[in-house]
């Protein structure tokens, strides 16, 4: 699907911003796919807005390192070392750890209905004989930040959000090609493991299951060779 298919046209007067936004949003669900190209004039037609905001948030995201200007200043989705990966991975481990930890401490009961609502979607959606890779990517970012957002430590959310910018495009081929995740029921089994010590309150068997979660998808993108570059 066309990236631009992605995109709603835009009408608020803070263009840039909401360009940003929406971008953003495709990067961390890993809407986009590593090495994809991001065109400034198909962009700003797919929102309905001038070159200008569109090239102000682009050069945002790229100086977050989400983006990066390739040959002929062409933008595009970064590509990313196994060393790069890896790195990022041990990183996400600790932070989303501490994060799903403190959650399990102070998660309402409305919370975690919400959260259990979102995996058993996950499950549905995971078991079907052929499931719908778009939707999985977007109900686990949801069940992901929905935990994380229930630890209440804003500055733990922005820098977990900081590293899905960049992991999330390649998190889009654990979930949309992993037919191996798939028939192994890794990513469920985690996930109803983080929902029952959620539900128990139980910090450290929630942080062993996210921690088990982001290793098991770690392993096999690895594993696929394909989708990570080596490094040089």
């Amino acid at each position: 699907m066309p990236i631009s298919d992605l995109m709603k046209p835009l009408r608020r007067q803070t263009l840039s911003t909401d360009v940003y936004q929406q971008l953003k949003d495709l990067l961390i669900s890993g809407r986009v796919m590593p090495g994809e190209p991001i065109s400034l004039r198909a962009t700003a037609e797919a929102f309905g807005v001038s070159v200008m905001p569109v090239r102000e948030a682009m050069q945002r995201l790229v100086a977050e390192q989400a983006l990066e200007v390739g040959p002929s200043r062409t933008i595009r989705v970064p590509s990313m070392t196994v060393s790069q990966f890896r790195e990022i991975t041990r990183i996400r481990i600790n932070l989303e750890g501490l994060a799903t930890e403190t959650a399990a401490q102070l998660i309402t009961e409305e919370a975690t209905r919400r959260i259990a609502k979102i995996d058993a979607d996950f499950t549905k959606e995971m078991t079907r004989n052929q499931p719908d890779g778009s939707r999985l990517i977007n109900l686990n970012k949801e069940l992901h930040f929905a935990v994380y957002q229930a630890a209440e430590m804003p500055m733990l959310l922005q820098l977990i959000e900081a590293l899905w910018l960049r992991i999330g495009p390649i998190l889009n081929y654990d979930l949309r090609v992993g037919v191996g995740r798939l028939n192994n029921r890794a990513a469920i089994d985690s996930h109803s493991l983080l929902v029952d010590a959620l539900g128990r309150r139980d910090g450290a068997a929630a942080k062993k299951a996210i921690k088990t979660d982001i290793e098991s998808a770690a392993a096999f993108i690895v594993s696929a060779g394909v989708l990570v570059t080596p490094d040089a």
